[in-house]
């Protein structure tokens, strides 16, 4: 799935990933390929991309919300 994290001054990542684990308002949860679409609410934590080489990276956010529809992950964080 294609994954996206954008903050107001920049992207901070782009590319393929078959993970994304994120901080909701109820905890975390995880976003698999072919999710059924969501939009969410984030709170302060660590979003964390599961690259498809296997690749881990964390990005730490002040909150946000998450769109996923059709195999694209749009995270719309604060920094």
């Amino acid at each position: 799935m294609q994954v996206e994290i954008v903050t107001p001054d920049e992207k901070v990542f782009e590319g393929e990933a078959r993970h994304v684990q994120l901080p909701g308002k109820e905890g975390l949860f995880g976003i698999l390929n072919n999710h059924a679409p969501i939009v969410a609410t984030l709170v302060k934590g660590r979003v964390k991309v599961e690259a498809t080489d296997g690749d881990v990276q964390y990005f730490d956010i002040g909150g946000g919300v998450v769109e996923m529809n059709n195999n694209k992950v749009i995270v719309l964080a604060e920094k």
